[in-house]
C-alpha cells in the first residue's frame, strides 16, 4: 500500500477493537469483533453482512473469506471464535452484531 500508515489508537477495553488508520490526510476506523456463529445463525449473518456498504471479513486463525459469502462462512471451523473485520459503520449490523459477541 503506497503511502505511511500510523496507527494512533487501539482500544482493547471493550468486546471489540476499533483500530483508527491515519492515512493520506483521512482517518480509517477497522472494527475487529469475536464472535460465535451457530449453523443456524449463519444465514441471517451473511444476509445482515451484506446489507452494508463497506467490505466485511471474517477469520479464524489463518482463513479469512468474505463475510457476505454464505459458502465462504459454512466453510469455516463454527466451533470456535471468529474474528469478523470491516472498516465502516452502520447501527443496524452494529446491533446484530451484539448478538453474537464474546468477551475477549
Amino acid at each position: 500500500m503506497p503511502g505511511k500508515v500510523v496507527i494512533f489508537e487501539n482500544d482493547t477495553r471493550k468486546r471489540f477493537n476499533y483500530l483508527h488508520f491515519f492515512c493520506k490526510g483521512k482517518v480509517i476506523m477497522m472494527v475487529q469483533r469475536r464472535i460465535k456463529l451457530r449453523l443456524d445463525e449463519v444465514k441471517d449473518f451473511v444476509a445482515a453482512a451484506c446489507k452494508c456498504d463497506f467490505d466485511i471479513d471474517i477469520s479464524y486463525n489463518r482463513f479469512t473469506v468474505d463475510a457476505k459469502s454464505i459458502v465462504g462462512v459454512l466453510g469455516l471451523d463454527l466451533n470456535q471464535t471468529l474474528t469478523v473485520s470491516y472498516n465502516g459503520y452502520d447501527s443496524e449490523f452494529e446491533k446484530y452484531m451484539n448478538h453474537f459477541a464474546v468477551a475477549c
